[in-house]
C-alpha cells in the first residue's frame, strides 16, 4: 500500500512536471508589415521603402544576412545587434527603370528563435514612360527625346 502511494504521489508529480510551460528564450523578429505597395509609380520614380524589425525577444537579434530576390532589389540593414524590446529599419530599393508589374522579396537571415528566415515582399506597378520621353538617363533624371 505504500509503495503504490508512493507510485501514485510520483506519477502526478510528473503530469504536472511535463504540464508547465516551457519558457523560450532567445531573439524574436517582429515586422510592422510583411508587405508595402507601392502601388502605380512613374518609371524612374523613388523606389524605397522600408520595413521596422523589431526583436520581441529576450537576447540580441542579430540579422546575418538579408537578400533582394533580383538585382533590381536591394535591401540596406544594420550589422549591430538588435537589443531586446529595440527597432531597427530595413530599407529596401526597388529599380523602377523597367516598367511593369513588381512582385518581388527580401529574405531575412538572422538568429531568431521561432523564425530565423522571415520573407518581405514588395508589389507594385511601374508605369510606362509617357509617349516622347525615355525612361532615365544615368543621373537619374527623366530624358526628353525628340
Amino acid at each position: 500500500m505504500k509503495t503504490t502511494l508512493i507510485l501514485f504521489f510520483l506519477a502526478i508529480g510528473i503530469s504536472f512536471a511535463k504540464a508547465q510551460p516551457l519558457v523560450q528564450t532567445g531573439a524574436e523578429i517582429s515586422v510592422n508589415k510583411t508587405t508595402h505597395d507601392y502601388g502605380s509609380v512613374k518609371i524612374g520614380s523613388d523606389g524605397f521603402c522600408e520595413f521596422i524589425i523589431t526583436n520581441t525577444g529576450n537576447e540580441p537579434l542579430i540579422i546575418s544576412d538579408a537578400r533582394g530576390s533580383c538585382s533590381c532589389t536591394v535591401p540596406e540593414w544594420t550589422k549591430d545587434p538588435i537589443a531586446p524590446g529595440a527597432s531597427t529599419t530595413i530599407k529596401v530599393k526597388y529599380n523602377t527603370n523597367n516598367p511593369g508589374p513588381i512582385n518581388k522579396s527580401v529574405t531575412i537571415m538572422s538568429n531568431a528563435v521561432s523564425e530565423p528566415v522571415k520573407t518581405l515582399k514588395i508589389t507594385g506597378n511601374v508605369l510606362p514612360a509617357a509617349e516622347g520621353t525615355s525612361p532615365v538617363d544615368n543621373s537619374g533624371a527623366p530624358t526628353i527625346t525628340q
